[in-house]
Protein backbone atom coordinates (compact mmCIF):
# COMPACT_ATOMS: atom_id res chain seq x y z
CA UNK A 1 0.00 0.00 0.00
CA UNK A 2 1.30 3.52 -0.77
CA UNK A 3 1.01 5.36 2.16
CA UNK A 4 3.00 8.60 3.23
CA UNK A 5 2.13 8.37 7.22
CA UNK A 6 1.33 5.71 9.54
CA UNK A 7 0.55 6.17 13.13
CA UNK A 8 0.41 2.66 15.13
CA UNK A 9 0.38 1.54 18.78
CA UNK A 10 -2.13 4.00 19.66
CA UNK A 11 -5.20 4.42 21.21
CA UNK A 12 -7.05 5.82 18.58
CA UNK A 13 -10.65 8.26 18.92
CA UNK A 14 -11.91 8.40 15.64
CA UNK A 15 -15.43 9.62 16.13
CA UNK A 16 -16.50 7.28 13.68
CA UNK A 17 -19.32 4.70 14.20
CA UNK A 18 -18.37 1.79 12.71
CA UNK A 19 -15.09 1.92 13.80
CA UNK A 20 -14.76 4.22 16.73
CA UNK A 21 -11.67 3.48 18.57
CA UNK A 22 -8.65 1.82 16.54
CA UNK A 23 -4.81 1.15 16.95
CA UNK A 24 -3.32 2.56 13.79
CA UNK A 25 -4.24 4.79 11.16
CA UNK A 26 -3.07 5.55 7.15
CA UNK A 27 -2.31 8.45 5.93
CA UNK A 28 -2.27 9.30 2.16
CA UNK A 29 -1.88 12.82 0.40
CA UNK A 30 -3.48 14.48 3.28
CA UNK A 31 -6.22 12.54 4.16
CA UNK A 32 -6.76 9.51 6.02
CA UNK A 33 -6.33 6.15 3.98
CA UNK A 34 -6.79 3.74 6.41
CA UNK A 35 -7.87 2.56 10.15
CA UNK A 36 -7.20 -0.77 11.61
CA UNK A 37 -5.34 -2.50 14.54
CA UNK A 38 -1.46 -2.56 15.04
CA UNK A 39 -1.21 -5.78 12.90
CA UNK A 40 -2.65 -3.89 9.89
CA UNK A 41 -0.41 -1.18 9.82
CA UNK A 42 2.59 -3.64 8.92
CA UNK A 43 0.96 -4.01 5.94
CA UNK A 44 0.68 0.17 5.10
CA UNK A 45 3.76 0.28 5.05
CA UNK A 46 6.04 1.02 1.64
CA UNK A 47 9.40 2.64 0.93
CA UNK A 48 8.97 6.22 2.49
CA UNK A 49 6.16 5.83 4.65
CA UNK A 50 7.25 7.58 7.73
CA UNK A 51 6.11 5.66 11.08
CA UNK A 52 5.49 7.20 14.13
CA UNK A 53 5.00 4.46 17.21
CA UNK A 54 2.91 6.38 19.82
CA UNK A 55 3.57 3.63 22.43
CA UNK A 56 -0.37 3.00 23.51
CA UNK A 57 -0.75 7.37 23.46
CA UNK A 58 -4.49 8.61 22.97
CA UNK A 59 -5.37 9.73 19.21
CA UNK A 60 -7.96 12.83 19.18
CA UNK A 61 -9.15 14.55 15.65
CA UNK A 62 -7.80 17.87 15.46
CA UNK A 63 -9.66 20.42 17.84
CA UNK A 64 -11.09 23.37 16.32
CA UNK A 65 -11.46 26.80 17.89
CA UNK A 66 -14.90 27.85 16.99
CA UNK A 67 -14.81 31.24 18.08
CA UNK A 68 -11.32 32.63 18.41
CA UNK A 69 -10.39 36.16 17.49
CA UNK A 70 -7.15 35.02 15.11
CA UNK A 71 -6.42 38.06 13.88
CA UNK A 72 -6.67 39.83 16.54
CA UNK A 73 -4.55 37.21 18.52
CA UNK A 74 -1.57 38.78 16.13
CA UNK A 75 -2.27 41.94 16.29
CA UNK A 76 -2.25 41.16 20.03
CA UNK A 77 1.70 40.17 20.15
CA UNK A 78 2.34 43.87 18.67
CA UNK A 79 0.28 45.53 21.89
CA UNK A 80 0.96 45.18 25.83
CA UNK A 81 -0.64 42.38 27.31
CA UNK A 82 -2.49 43.05 30.81
CA UNK A 83 -4.32 40.17 31.57
CA UNK A 84 -2.29 39.81 34.74
CA UNK A 85 -2.44 43.20 36.63
CA UNK A 86 -3.72 42.92 39.91
CA UNK A 87 -4.68 46.54 40.44
CA UNK A 88 -5.32 49.70 39.09
CA UNK A 89 -2.20 51.13 40.14
CA UNK A 90 -0.27 47.94 38.71
CA UNK A 91 -2.12 48.52 35.50
CA UNK A 92 -0.53 52.36 35.42
CA UNK A 93 2.76 50.45 36.84
CA UNK A 94 3.09 48.66 33.43
CA UNK A 95 1.39 51.01 31.03
CA UNK A 96 4.52 53.21 32.50
CA UNK A 97 7.28 50.80 31.87
CA UNK A 98 5.83 49.93 28.58
CA UNK A 99 5.85 53.61 27.26
CA UNK A 100 9.13 54.51 28.26
CA UNK A 101 10.31 52.02 25.41
CA UNK A 102 7.88 53.05 22.64
CA UNK A 103 9.32 55.67 19.89
CA UNK A 104 8.08 58.99 20.55
CA UNK A 105 4.57 59.46 19.29
CA UNK A 106 3.47 56.08 18.65
CA UNK A 107 0.38 55.16 20.26
CA UNK A 108 0.78 52.79 23.11
CA UNK A 109 -1.83 49.80 22.89
CA UNK A 110 -2.85 47.35 25.55
CA UNK A 111 -5.26 44.71 25.82
CA UNK A 112 -6.52 42.21 28.74
CA UNK A 113 -7.57 43.94 31.98
CA UNK A 114 -10.54 43.03 33.99
CA UNK A 115 -11.62 45.54 36.90
CA UNK A 116 -13.55 42.82 38.39
CA UNK A 117 -10.44 41.26 39.91
CA UNK A 118 -9.05 44.23 40.97
CA UNK A 119 -9.13 45.57 44.98
CA UNK A 120 -11.21 48.48 44.15
CA UNK A 121 -13.13 47.49 40.75
CA UNK A 122 -13.64 50.10 38.88
CA UNK A 123 -13.05 51.02 35.47
CA UNK A 124 -9.74 53.15 34.81
CA UNK A 125 -10.24 56.46 33.36
CA UNK A 126 -8.19 59.04 31.03
CA UNK A 127 -6.71 60.72 34.12
CA UNK A 128 -5.62 57.73 35.07
CA UNK A 129 -4.08 56.46 31.92
CA UNK A 130 -2.62 60.12 31.83
CA UNK A 131 -0.71 59.87 34.68
CA UNK A 132 0.64 57.08 33.39
CA UNK A 133 1.83 57.72 29.63
CA UNK A 134 1.68 61.60 29.58
CA UNK A 135 0.47 62.99 25.88
CA UNK A 136 1.32 59.99 24.08
CA UNK A 137 -2.21 58.23 22.60
CA UNK A 138 -3.07 55.26 24.80
CA UNK A 139 -6.11 52.75 23.67
CA UNK A 140 -6.61 49.77 26.26
CA UNK A 141 -9.39 47.08 25.74
CA UNK A 142 -10.92 45.22 28.52
CA UNK A 143 -10.55 41.83 29.13
CA UNK A 144 -14.18 40.40 27.11
CA UNK A 145 -13.65 42.94 24.37
CA UNK A 146 -16.45 45.01 24.92
CA UNK A 147 -14.75 48.34 26.63
CA UNK A 148 -11.83 50.31 26.13
CA UNK A 149 -10.64 53.38 27.73
CA UNK A 150 -8.73 55.88 25.74
CA UNK A 151 -6.32 58.59 27.07
CA UNK A 152 -6.86 62.38 26.40
CA UNK A 153 -4.48 62.40 23.39
CA UNK A 154 -5.95 59.44 21.90
CA UNK A 155 -9.91 61.19 22.13
CA UNK A 156 -8.35 64.36 20.86
CA UNK A 157 -6.47 62.67 18.04
CA UNK A 158 -10.07 61.00 17.39
CA UNK A 159 -11.77 64.44 17.94
CA UNK A 160 -13.89 63.02 20.52
CA UNK A 161 -15.10 66.10 22.73
CA UNK A 162 -17.91 66.89 25.23
CA UNK A 163 -20.30 67.91 22.37
CA UNK A 164 -19.31 64.21 20.23
CA UNK A 165 -22.76 62.19 20.04
CA UNK A 166 -22.74 59.07 21.02
CA UNK A 167 -22.22 56.33 17.98
CA UNK A 168 -25.36 54.47 16.74
CA UNK A 169 -24.61 50.55 18.95
CA UNK A 170 -22.16 52.58 21.55
CA UNK A 171 -21.76 54.66 24.43
CA UNK A 172 -19.17 57.34 25.79
CA UNK A 173 -19.10 57.08 29.22
CA UNK A 174 -19.27 61.08 30.31
CA UNK A 175 -18.84 62.91 33.61
CA UNK A 176 -21.64 65.36 35.24
CA UNK A 177 -20.17 67.93 33.13
CA UNK A 178 -20.76 65.74 30.35
CA UNK A 179 -17.22 65.62 29.59
CA UNK A 180 -16.38 61.93 28.21
CA UNK A 181 -14.19 59.81 30.70
CA UNK A 182 -12.50 57.85 28.76
CA UNK A 183 -14.14 54.61 28.93
CA UNK A 184 -15.88 53.78 25.37
CA UNK A 185 -18.21 51.09 25.12
CA UNK A 186 -19.46 48.75 21.98
CA UNK A 187 -19.31 50.75 18.59
CA UNK A 188 -18.12 54.03 20.50
CA UNK A 189 -14.21 52.12 20.37
CA UNK A 190 -14.59 52.29 16.61
CA UNK A 191 -14.26 56.05 16.74
CA UNK A 192 -10.73 55.77 18.31
CA UNK A 193 -9.90 52.61 16.25
CA UNK A 194 -10.23 54.67 13.54
CA UNK A 195 -7.36 57.10 14.48
CA UNK A 196 -5.13 54.43 15.33
CA UNK A 197 -1.89 54.31 12.48
CA UNK A 198 -2.32 51.34 10.25
CA UNK A 199 -0.08 48.13 11.28
CA UNK A 200 2.65 46.67 9.31
CA UNK A 201 1.49 43.77 6.73
CA UNK A 202 4.93 42.48 7.06
CA UNK A 203 4.82 42.20 10.69
CA UNK A 204 1.14 41.18 10.60
CA UNK A 205 2.24 37.74 8.77
CA UNK A 206 5.24 37.23 10.89
CA UNK A 207 2.71 37.61 14.00
CA UNK A 208 0.10 35.33 12.30
CA UNK A 209 2.77 32.55 11.67
CA UNK A 210 3.56 32.82 15.40
CA UNK A 211 0.21 32.63 16.80
CA UNK A 212 -0.46 29.19 14.45
CA UNK A 213 2.66 27.64 15.90
CA UNK A 214 1.32 28.35 19.64
CA UNK A 215 -2.42 26.90 18.58
CA UNK A 216 -0.52 23.92 16.88
CA UNK A 217 0.93 23.25 20.34
CA UNK A 218 -2.58 23.16 22.00
CA UNK A 219 -3.73 20.83 18.91
CA UNK A 220 -6.16 23.29 17.51
CA UNK A 221 -5.77 22.49 13.51
CA UNK A 222 -8.91 24.78 12.45
CA UNK A 223 -10.24 28.02 13.60
CA UNK A 224 -13.13 29.95 12.92
CA UNK A 225 -11.98 33.83 12.73
CA UNK A 226 -14.31 36.24 15.02
CA UNK A 227 -14.90 39.78 13.72
CA UNK A 228 -14.74 42.39 16.86
CA UNK A 229 -17.55 44.75 16.97
CA UNK A 230 -15.50 47.32 16.25
CA UNK A 231 -13.99 46.99 13.03
CA UNK A 232 -14.32 48.59 10.31
CA UNK A 233 -13.00 46.41 7.44
CA UNK A 234 -10.96 43.48 9.46
CA UNK A 235 -12.52 40.85 7.44
CA UNK A 236 -11.10 41.68 3.91
CA UNK A 237 -7.79 42.38 5.32
CA UNK A 238 -7.81 38.73 7.32
CA UNK A 239 -8.85 37.22 4.60
CA UNK A 240 -6.30 38.55 1.92
CA UNK A 241 -3.51 37.59 4.34
CA UNK A 242 -4.52 34.40 5.24
CA UNK A 243 -4.93 33.54 1.50
CA UNK A 244 -1.55 35.19 0.71
CA UNK A 245 0.44 32.98 3.33
CA UNK A 246 -1.82 29.59 2.75
CA UNK A 247 -1.13 29.45 -0.89
CA UNK A 248 2.67 30.33 -0.14
CA UNK A 249 2.89 27.44 2.27
CA UNK A 250 3.46 29.51 5.21
CA UNK A 251 -0.24 29.61 6.90
CA UNK A 252 -0.58 25.45 8.27
CA UNK A 253 -4.11 26.57 9.78
CA UNK A 254 -7.60 25.75 8.38
CA UNK A 255 -9.36 29.21 8.81
CA UNK A 256 -12.81 30.10 7.92
CA UNK A 257 -13.37 34.26 8.13
CA UNK A 258 -16.11 36.07 9.14
CA UNK A 259 -16.82 39.44 7.78
CA UNK A 260 -18.22 42.39 9.56
CA UNK A 261 -22.03 43.11 7.82
CA UNK A 262 -20.46 46.38 5.95
CA UNK A 263 -18.70 44.35 3.78
CA UNK A 264 -22.32 41.92 3.07
CA UNK A 265 -22.97 43.93 -0.54
CA UNK A 266 -19.41 43.25 -1.83
CA UNK A 267 -19.34 39.69 -1.12
CA UNK A 268 -23.15 39.34 -2.37
CA UNK A 269 -22.36 41.56 -5.17
CA UNK A 270 -19.25 38.99 -5.94
CA UNK A 271 -21.00 35.97 -5.68
CA UNK A 272 -19.24 34.93 -2.74
CA UNK A 273 -21.22 32.21 -0.71
CA UNK A 274 -20.55 31.00 2.96
CA UNK A 275 -17.76 27.98 2.16
CA UNK A 276 -15.96 29.71 -0.69
CA UNK A 277 -12.38 29.11 -1.10
CA UNK A 278 -10.40 25.46 -0.19
CA UNK A 279 -9.81 23.38 2.44
CA UNK A 280 -7.58 25.94 4.38
CA UNK A 281 -9.39 29.24 4.08
CA UNK A 282 -12.99 29.61 3.37
CA UNK A 283 -15.07 32.25 3.75
CA UNK A 284 -17.16 31.90 6.78
CA UNK A 285 -20.19 34.06 8.24
CA UNK A 286 -21.17 37.84 8.44
CA UNK A 287 -20.46 38.27 11.72
CA UNK A 288 -23.23 40.37 13.83
CA UNK A 289 -23.70 41.81 17.31
CA UNK A 290 -27.14 41.46 18.89
CA UNK A 291 -25.78 42.65 22.99
CA UNK A 292 -22.28 42.98 24.47
CA UNK A 293 -21.12 41.22 27.38
CA UNK A 294 -21.56 40.57 31.28
CA UNK A 295 -18.99 42.33 32.73
CA UNK A 296 -19.72 45.73 30.38
CA UNK A 297 -23.27 45.51 31.48
CA UNK A 298 -24.03 45.46 28.11
CA UNK A 299 -25.67 41.89 27.76
CA UNK A 300 -28.64 42.66 26.86
CA UNK A 301 -31.29 41.05 29.56
CA UNK A 302 -35.28 40.67 30.11
CA UNK A 303 -34.96 41.84 33.85
CA UNK A 304 -32.34 44.24 35.02
CA UNK A 305 -29.13 43.22 36.65
CA UNK A 306 -29.05 42.46 40.43
CA UNK A 307 -27.10 45.49 41.20
CA UNK A 308 -28.36 47.86 39.00
CA UNK A 309 -32.62 47.79 39.05
CA UNK A 310 -32.54 49.90 35.92
CA UNK A 311 -29.72 48.67 33.88
CA UNK A 312 -31.23 45.76 31.17
CA UNK A 313 -27.92 46.28 29.61
CA UNK A 314 -27.49 47.02 25.63
CA UNK A 315 -29.06 46.28 22.11
CA UNK A 316 -26.14 46.93 20.21
CA UNK A 317 -28.33 46.32 16.59
CA UNK A 318 -31.51 46.63 17.15
CA UNK A 319 -33.87 43.78 16.44
CA UNK A 320 -34.92 45.58 12.75
CA UNK A 321 -31.28 46.16 11.76
CA UNK A 322 -30.75 42.26 12.56
CA UNK A 323 -33.72 40.92 10.74
CA UNK A 324 -32.78 42.82 7.39
CA UNK A 325 -29.07 42.08 7.29
CA UNK A 326 -29.87 38.14 8.38
CA UNK A 327 -32.52 38.04 5.27
CA UNK A 328 -30.48 39.70 2.82
CA UNK A 329 -27.63 37.26 3.83
CA UNK A 330 -29.57 34.11 3.78
CA UNK A 331 -31.14 34.92 0.45
CA UNK A 332 -27.67 35.05 -1.38
CA UNK A 333 -25.75 31.89 0.88
CA UNK A 334 -24.36 33.80 2.99
CA UNK A 335 -24.88 32.45 6.99
CA UNK A 336 -24.98 34.77 9.55
CA UNK A 337 -23.27 34.34 13.22
CA UNK A 338 -24.66 36.67 15.93
CA UNK A 339 -23.16 37.58 19.03
CA UNK A 340 -25.87 37.16 21.68
CA UNK A 341 -24.84 36.62 25.48
CA UNK A 342 -27.88 37.74 27.90
CA UNK A 343 -31.32 35.82 27.59
CA UNK A 344 -33.26 38.66 25.71
CA UNK A 345 -30.87 39.05 22.89
CA UNK A 346 -30.73 35.38 22.32
CA UNK A 347 -34.69 35.14 22.02
CA UNK A 348 -34.76 38.19 19.98
CA UNK A 349 -32.21 36.39 17.58
CA UNK A 350 -34.27 33.21 17.53
CA UNK A 351 -37.22 35.30 16.74
CA UNK A 352 -35.69 36.97 13.93
CA UNK A 353 -34.20 33.18 12.45
CA UNK A 354 -37.51 31.93 12.97
CA UNK A 355 -38.76 34.59 10.79
CA UNK A 356 -36.39 34.25 8.50
CA UNK A 357 -37.03 30.51 7.92
CA UNK A 358 -40.41 31.36 7.97
CA UNK A 359 -39.93 33.57 4.69
CA UNK A 360 -39.24 30.26 2.29
CA UNK A 361 -36.08 31.52 0.73
CA UNK A 362 -35.12 29.71 -1.96
CA UNK A 363 -31.41 29.58 -1.44
CA UNK A 364 -30.15 28.66 2.18
CA UNK A 365 -26.56 28.78 2.90
CA UNK A 366 -23.98 25.94 2.61
CA UNK A 367 -23.29 26.39 6.65
CA UNK A 368 -26.11 26.85 9.28
CA UNK A 369 -26.67 30.11 11.24
CA UNK A 370 -25.37 30.40 14.84
CA UNK A 371 -25.48 31.90 17.82
CA UNK A 372 -22.48 33.04 19.42
CA UNK A 373 -21.95 32.52 23.25
CA UNK A 374 -25.58 31.32 23.92
CA UNK A 375 -24.68 32.23 27.59
CA UNK A 376 -27.98 33.67 29.42
CA UNK A 377 -31.14 31.44 28.00
CA UNK A 378 -34.64 30.73 28.75
CA UNK A 379 -35.97 27.31 29.64
CA UNK A 380 -38.64 27.63 26.85
CA UNK A 381 -35.90 29.09 24.18
CA UNK A 382 -34.04 26.02 24.48
CA UNK A 383 -35.48 23.70 22.37
CA UNK A 384 -35.50 26.45 19.28
CA UNK A 385 -32.05 26.20 18.33
CA UNK A 386 -32.11 22.68 17.24
CA UNK A 387 -35.64 23.07 15.99
CA UNK A 388 -34.56 25.52 14.03
CA UNK A 389 -30.96 24.23 12.68
CA UNK A 390 -28.98 26.88 14.67
CA UNK A 391 -25.98 25.86 15.87
CA UNK A 392 -24.61 26.63 19.80
CA UNK A 393 -21.60 28.01 19.43
CA UNK A 394 -19.93 27.84 22.77
CA UNK A 395 -17.23 28.75 24.67
CA UNK A 396 -16.71 26.17 27.68
CA UNK A 397 -14.10 28.07 29.73
CA UNK A 398 -16.36 30.83 29.95
CA UNK A 399 -18.19 28.89 32.51
CA UNK A 400 -16.01 28.76 34.89
CA UNK A 401 -13.96 32.16 34.41
CA UNK A 402 -17.64 33.88 34.82
CA UNK A 403 -19.41 31.29 37.31
CA UNK A 404 -18.66 34.15 40.41
CA UNK A 405 -19.57 37.14 38.55
CA UNK A 406 -22.66 35.55 37.53
CA UNK A 407 -23.70 35.14 40.39
CA UNK A 408 -23.20 38.81 41.67
CA UNK A 409 -24.73 40.44 38.80
CA UNK A 410 -27.66 37.97 37.76
CA UNK A 411 -28.30 35.94 41.04
CA UNK A 412 -30.49 32.89 40.77
CA UNK A 413 -30.12 32.82 37.08
CA UNK A 414 -27.35 31.61 37.06
CA UNK A 415 -29.08 28.37 36.27
CA UNK A 416 -30.29 30.04 32.60
CA UNK A 417 -26.34 30.33 31.74
CA UNK A 418 -24.35 28.06 29.77
CA UNK A 419 -26.76 25.22 29.74
CA UNK A 420 -24.50 23.37 27.57
CA UNK A 421 -26.21 19.80 28.32
CA UNK A 422 -29.63 20.97 27.74
CA UNK A 423 -29.03 22.60 24.65
CA UNK A 424 -27.27 19.03 23.46
CA UNK A 425 -30.45 17.01 23.98
CA UNK A 426 -32.72 19.26 22.71
CA UNK A 427 -31.13 18.75 19.13
CA UNK A 428 -28.70 21.65 19.32
CA UNK A 429 -25.40 21.25 17.57
CA UNK A 430 -22.38 22.43 19.65
CA UNK A 431 -19.47 23.76 18.41
CA UNK A 432 -16.84 25.01 21.26
CA UNK A 433 -14.23 27.45 21.25
CA UNK A 434 -12.34 30.22 23.75
CA UNK A 435 -13.07 33.60 22.17
CA UNK A 436 -9.29 34.13 22.80
CA UNK A 437 -7.54 36.31 23.82
CA UNK A 438 -10.71 36.60 25.87
CA UNK A 439 -9.67 33.49 27.21
CA UNK A 440 -7.24 30.78 27.41
CA UNK A 441 -7.29 29.23 24.02
CA UNK A 442 -6.34 26.05 25.34
CA UNK A 443 -9.33 23.39 24.42
CA UNK A 444 -8.19 20.77 27.18
CA UNK A 445 -9.11 23.53 29.71
CA UNK A 446 -12.05 24.14 27.83
CA UNK A 447 -13.28 19.93 27.68
CA UNK A 448 -12.28 20.09 32.01
CA UNK A 449 -14.69 22.89 32.57
CA UNK A 450 -17.65 21.31 29.87
CA UNK A 451 -17.17 18.26 31.76
CA UNK A 452 -16.53 19.47 35.25
CA UNK A 453 -18.14 22.63 35.49
CA UNK A 454 -15.45 23.70 38.00
CA UNK A 455 -11.94 25.77 38.00
CA UNK A 456 -9.15 24.31 37.78
CA UNK A 457 -8.76 23.96 41.56
CA UNK A 458 -11.58 22.03 41.81
CA UNK A 459 -14.37 25.11 42.71
CA UNK A 460 -16.66 24.53 43.65
CA UNK A 461 -17.38 21.01 45.15
CA UNK A 462 -19.29 18.97 43.07
CA UNK A 463 -19.66 21.81 40.07
CA UNK A 464 -21.59 24.88 39.17
CA UNK A 465 -25.10 23.98 38.29
CA UNK A 466 -23.65 20.33 37.37
CA UNK A 467 -26.32 18.91 35.85
CA UNK A 468 -25.22 21.06 32.94
CA UNK A 469 -22.05 18.97 32.91
CA UNK A 470 -21.12 16.87 29.42
CA UNK A 471 -18.88 13.57 28.87
CA UNK A 472 -15.63 13.70 27.75
CA UNK A 473 -17.05 12.25 24.05
CA UNK A 474 -19.27 15.04 24.09
CA UNK A 475 -17.10 17.76 24.96
CA UNK A 476 -14.71 16.28 22.51
CA UNK A 477 -17.46 16.53 20.01
CA UNK A 478 -18.04 19.94 20.39
CA UNK A 479 -14.30 21.19 19.76
CA UNK A 480 -13.91 18.57 16.28
CA UNK A 481 -17.48 17.52 14.84
CA UNK A 482 -19.31 20.22 15.94
CA UNK A 483 -16.81 22.90 14.72
CA UNK A 484 -16.71 21.24 11.33
CA UNK A 485 -20.34 21.23 11.08
CA UNK A 486 -20.91 24.72 11.96
CA UNK A 487 -18.96 25.72 8.75
CA UNK A 488 -20.63 23.02 6.59
CA UNK A 489 -17.61 21.00 6.63
CA UNK A 490 -19.01 18.15 8.43
CA UNK A 491 -18.60 15.63 5.25
CA UNK A 492 -14.40 15.16 5.20
CA UNK A 493 -12.95 16.94 8.53
CA UNK A 494 -14.10 16.45 11.95
CA UNK A 495 -13.60 13.16 12.66
CA UNK A 496 -11.28 10.17 11.43
CA UNK A 497 -12.22 7.71 8.81
CA UNK A 498 -11.41 7.41 5.55
CA UNK A 499 -11.16 9.99 2.99
CA UNK A 500 -11.42 13.03 5.46
CA UNK A 501 -8.55 15.16 6.23
CA UNK A 502 -5.79 13.94 8.24
CA UNK A 503 -5.89 16.00 11.14
CA UNK A 504 -4.92 14.76 14.35
CA UNK A 505 -3.24 15.57 17.83
CA UNK A 506 -1.81 13.00 20.12
CA UNK A 507 -2.27 13.49 24.18
CA UNK A 508 0.08 12.65 27.07
CA UNK A 509 -2.93 10.65 28.85
CA UNK A 510 -6.48 9.49 28.30
CA UNK A 511 -9.23 11.97 29.02
CA UNK A 512 -11.75 8.95 28.53
CA UNK A 513 -10.29 7.37 31.87
CA UNK A 514 -8.40 9.68 34.30
CA UNK A 515 -10.29 11.57 36.86
CA UNK A 516 -11.91 14.18 35.09
CA UNK A 517 -10.24 17.11 37.39
CA UNK A 518 -6.81 15.93 35.64
CA UNK A 519 -8.32 16.47 32.55
CA UNK A 520 -7.00 20.12 32.54
CA UNK A 521 -3.51 19.21 33.10
CA UNK A 522 -3.62 17.00 30.16
CA UNK A 523 -0.87 18.07 27.40
CA UNK A 524 -0.95 17.80 23.45
CA UNK A 525 2.60 15.52 22.42
CA UNK A 526 2.11 15.96 18.62
CA UNK A 527 -0.23 17.72 15.93
CA UNK A 528 -0.97 16.65 12.40
CA UNK A 529 -2.69 18.44 10.21
CA UNK A 530 -3.44 17.08 6.70
CA UNK A 531 -0.61 14.30 7.37
CA UNK A 532 1.97 16.83 7.80
CA UNK A 533 3.81 16.46 12.03
CA UNK A 534 3.76 20.39 13.01
CA UNK A 535 3.90 20.16 16.29
CA UNK A 536 5.90 17.26 18.73
CA UNK A 537 6.50 17.73 22.26
CA UNK A 538 10.59 17.60 22.37
CA UNK A 539 11.29 17.69 18.76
Amino acid sequence: MNTDLVIRNARIYTQWQPMPWVEAIAVWRGRVMALGNDADALSWIGNGTKVIDLHGALVLPGFADAHIHFYDLALRRSQVSLQQVSSLENLLSTLHSYAVDLPPGAWLLGYGWDESRWPEPRFPTRYDLDSAVGDRPALIWRADLHAAVADSAALSAAGIGPGTRDPESGVIDRDERGVPTGVLREAAITLVKKAVPPHDGTKMASNLRAVASELHELGIVSVHDQRLGDTVSEGAEALRLYTDLSKSGKLLMRVSCNFEPARLDDLIGAGIRSGFGDEWVRVGHVKLFADGSLGAHTAWMMEPYDDDPGDYGVSVSSPEELAEIIREAHQHGISASVHAIGDRAVREVLDIFETVFESGSPRPPSAPHRIEHVMAVQPEDIPRLGKLGIVASIQPIHCVDDMVKVERLWGKRGANTYRFKSLKEAGAVLASGSDAPVADPDPLLGIHAAVTRQDKDGYPHGGWYPDERLTVAEAVGSYTLGPAFAVGEANHRGRLTPGYLADFVALDRNIFTIPPQEIADARVTMTVIGGEVVFRDGV
